[in-house]
């Protein structure tokens, strides 16, 4: 009997674990991988481990050394190295070749794409290069909130992994395409400068970035007063005409919410906190500056 390990994190590999046994049996899972984030506000450690201890999976934290013998493992929201990868599958956050590297999911949306989505490779030594071995692609609708489109992503994951689980376990030879070098696009690493919003650019892109980057991210930051804030939710506004256009200005004030001045257009926020979570509006003064 063909069996296959799953490297876990994340919601993604909780979705991922719940179809696989529920479609294609616990029954042909060697073992699974785990491992806790402390960055996350919740990493899903505790939900994966509980479903193998309910379906008798074997289950192991990432610095478990000797692993059960497997056909093929897949790696999901993995960050580590995995050494055997002789038979590795990983699944990644874009439709490759385009948003090789990392966070693509949120580049994307911060880029305004029509369509997400999540490729199945064939692990080798070149940065998310391999064959690809399967590939389902998600419609998006913006406003888009990141939260939902990871939930509905996951889906595809679990149905993604089904997929090619089934032709493995039925002895099917995997249908390995080489990706295309000439459509290859990158997707950088994001730290805390990465949250922060330009003011110079558009209404909608900010808001774009308002939704990307919030929860289960931090969320968009600025400055306010000298203190770094959060915008938690966004609206993009009609422009006005203003003949000393300076970004980041506070315009309006309606209903309790500010209205921010933009490269073009103008920011409605109906959110905003502090970095410990703390509610900030309504604004202490009109005159307010954003960074």
């Amino acid at each position: 009997m063909k069996r296959i390990g799953l490297f876990l994190m994340t919601e993604k590999g909780l979705e991922v674990l719940r179809a696989f046994v529920a479609n294609v049996g616990h029954e042909h899972v060697a073992f699974v991988v785990s491992a806790q984030d402390g960055n996350v506000k919740n990493d899903y450690y505790k939900e994966i481990s509980s479903l193998c201890k309910k379906h008798n999976i074997k289950f192991y934290n990432r610095d478990h050394k000797i692993l059960p013998a497997s056909d093929y493992a897949f790696a999901i929201s993995w960050r580590w190295l995995i050494k055997d990868n002789s038979r590795l599958i990983t699944l990644h956050d874009s439709l490759l070749p385009k948003y090789r590297g990392f966070s693509p999911l949120p580049t994307a949306l911060i880029n305004g794409e029509k369509h997400v989505g999540v490729t199945a490779f064939l692990v080798n030594e070149e940065f998310d290069a391999g064959e690809i071995v399967g590939q389902r692609k998600l419609k998006i609708h913006y406003p888009a909130k990141i939260q939902k489109v990871i939930e509905s992503i996951s889906k595809e994951y679990g149905k993604l992994v089904v997929e090619i689980a089934s032709k493995i376990i039925a002895g099917k030879k995997l249908p390995g395409r080489k990706q295309n070098d000439k459509a290859v696009t990158y997707s950088l690493w994001r730290d805390e400068d990465d949250y922060r919003i330009n003011w110079s650019k558009d209404a909608p892109s900010i808001e774009r970035l308002v939704d990307a980057v919030g929860y289960p991210y931090k969320g968009a930051s600025s400055l306010l007063d000298g203190h770094m804030v959060r915008i938690i939710e966004a609206t993009a506004e009609p422009d006005v005409e203003i003949e000393d256009r300076a970004v980041g200005k506070v315009i309006f004030i309606r209903n309790g919410f500010p209205i921010i001045v933009c490269g073009s257009g103008l920011l409605k926020v109906t959110e905003l906190t502090d970095d410990t979570g703390e509610n900030l509006l309504p604004l202490k003064k009109f005159r307010s500056r954003f960074v």
